[in-house]
């Protein structure tokens, strides 16, 4: 069986999907963390940022490219924002496909 974010690039599952293109889905996280959270996805399936490969490289930069463009979307390049890749079990990564977490106005613990 697929992964959970090969399914939804598969649309075999639903997201609230904010953008997509021909490398890259972004939808926003289940669970958010912020006012803003998404999980910008390659539709390429890599494990981990330990299995990047050179021919990875320009589906990485776009993925800051789409970060670039939500955040002056969103009205968010002055106020700041969060990028996240988790890495493996240890380092908070419970979805074996590569993918970078963007947070705004996230809700801090006390």
């Amino acid at each position: 069986m697929a992964c959970i974010f090969c399914q939804i690039i598969e649309r075999t599952i639903p997201a609230d999907v904010v953008h997509e293109d021909d490398d890259l889905i972004v939808f926003k996280d289940i669970n958010p963390k912020g006012a803003i959270h998404v999980l910008l996805v390659p539709k390429t399936h890599i494990a981990t940022v330990n299995d990047l490969e050179i021919h990875h490289i320009p589906v990485m930069g776009h993925m800051f490219e789409v970060v670039q463009q939500l955040a002056a979307t969103w009205d968010i390049v002055e106020q700041g924002y969060r990028l996240t890749v988790n890495v493996g079990r240890g380092g908070g990564q419970e979805v074996d496909h590569i993918h970078m977490h963007m947070v705004s106005g996230w809700m801090r613990r006390p």
